[in-house]
C-alpha cells in the first residue's frame, strides 16, 4: 500500500513538471512570436546591411532594459524576454523538483537538486 502510494506521488508530481515545462515553453514562443510580428511589421522592409554587424542594443542586455522595452511593446524587447522565459523554464522545473523532494524528506536528491540549481544560478549570473 505504501509503494502505491509513493507511486501515485511520483506520477503526480511528473504530471506537474511536464506541465510546467510545457507551459513555459509555450508562453515564452507566444511571446517571441508577438514580438517578432511587431518587429517584423514596424522594420520588416528597411534595409539590411550585411558587411556591418550591429550588436543588441546595450539596453536589451539587461532585464530592466527588456521589461522597458517590452512595456514600449517593441519587437525586440518581447522577443528578448521570451527568450528570458525560455531560460527560466528549466530553472523553474528544477526549483520545483528540489522543493519536492524536500516535500518527501528525499535528503540525497534535494541535496543533489540543490547542487544543480546553484551550478545554473552560477552560470547565468557570472560573467
Amino acid at each position: 500500500m505504501n509503494d502505491t502510494r509513493q507511486v501515485l506521488k511520483n506520477h503526480g508530481m511528473e504530471l506537474i513538471i511536464g506541465n510546467l515545462l510545457r507551459t513555459g515553453v509555450i508562453i515564452a514562443a507566444t511571446i517571441v512570436l508577438m514580438g517578432g510580428a511587431i518587429y517584423l511589421f514596424r522594420h520588416g522592409l528597411a534595409p539590411v546591411n550585411y558587411k556591418i554587424f550591429q550588436r543588441v542594443p546595450l539596453d536589451l542586455c539587461h532585464v530592466n532594459g527588456i521589461i522597458a522595452s517590452t512595456l514600449s511593446f517593441h519587437g525586440r524587447g518581447l522577443i528578448q524576454l521570451g527568450l528570458l522565459f525560455l531560460i527560466a523554464t528549466p530553472v523553474a522545473r528544477v526549483l520545483f523538483s528540489m522543493v519536492a523532494f524536500a516535500r518527501q524528506r528525499d535528503v540525497m536528491y534535494t541535496v543533489v537538486t540543490a547542487t544543480v540549481l546553484i551550478m545554473l544560478a552560477h552560470s547565468l549570473l557570472s560573467r
